[in-house]
């Protein structure tokens, strides 16, 4: 990867928790926020923020119990707080009306927090962010309510046993990173382990994320009010999608059909971090879209 000055790090409060964010500078320009995923971190978004720092005022949050920023007390990250802790951030840093560029549960974040203040978000891309397909998620809601209960129950349980895997190497930490993605290339692997990693101290390295991530909620929102959010999202969006991911065309599902304004992009050889398996085409999507 070409080098290049990095981001600024700050700090912001929300629910007490002391949350973590990167500024790319440029605060005259148009505000750009990108929102990552899962098991993820806000340097994912390196290459991304490298190519449109000229244009935009980019922000990238790590969201709570990922990256640096901190971990919650007790077990269960809901959507709704992650709504929340980017809400706060939009606002003490006065960024609306803005655009955002999220990815798979970012994604998902994102979305609702578009459908919660349509007048604060004026483009809107989400990588992924629309989560199980209809067919999963009516297996899901199929579990009657004691039984989803329990569930959440026995996942929290074993996660408060599950063991922080250590690696002796940086190198071997992101030579597990490329086999969970193949097509990234070693460089890409190195590059999201040595900002997704602590040093142990034994000397070891472990993940940033808190495991409880990991465990679904034992409630939330149903798909006729996911939908209804969704509609009431009145900036342009685009909604893209690998073609090797699990993930499910949302026209052919017709998550789509409730949007707006909506474009679908579904990209040839990429997985579910379609950003990174196919950095450049994204790049020429989200240009041409922002």
């Amino acid at each position: 990867m070409e080098a290049f000055p990095g981001p600024t790090s700050h700090i912001y409060f929300s629910q007490r928790l002391r949350l973590h964010y990167v500024d790319w500078g440029n605060p005259d320009a148009p505000p750009l926020l990108l929102v990552h995923g899962g098991r993820d971190h806000c340097r994912n978004w390196d290459w991304v923020a490298q190519s449109l720092r000229k244009d935009y005022h980019i922000i990238a949050p790590d969201l709570r119990g990922h990256g640096d920023s901190q971990w919650i007390t007790g077990g269960t990250y809901t959507t709704a707080d992650y709504v929340y802790d980017i809400a706060q951030l939009i606002h003490q840093l006065k960024l609306a009306p803005l655009r955002i560029v999220s990815h798979s549960m970012g994604g998902g974040i994102s979305l609702r927090y578009a459908g919660l203040y349509p007048e604060k978000v004026s483009k809107l891309v989400a990588i992924e962010g629309l989560g199980p397909s209809p067919k999963m998620m009516k297996e899901r809601t199929a579990q009657k309510i004691d039984e989803g209960l329990r569930g959440w129950v026995d996942q929290l349980r074993k996660l408060s046993g599950r063991q922080v895997r250590r690696y002796l190497t940086v190198e071997e930490a992101a030579s597990r990173m490329k086999e969970a993605n193949p097509h990234l290339t070693m460089e890409q692997a190195h590059h999201l382990t040595v900002h997704g990693v602590n040093q142990n101290e034994d000397g070891t390295y472990s993940w940033k994320f808190d495991n409880y991530i990991r465990a679904f909620p034992a409630t939330g929102m149903s798909m006729e009010d996911t939908g209804y959010i969704h509609s009431r999202i009145s900036c342009p969006t685009m909604l893209v999608r690998g073609k090797e991911s699990w993930a499910s065309d949302p026209e052919e599902d017709g998550r789509a059909a409730v949007f707006q304004d909506v474009q679908v992009e579904s990209v040839d050889k990429a997985g579910h971090w379609v950003h990174h398996d196919q950095l450049d085409h994204f790049l020429g999507l989200l240009k041409g879209f922002l």
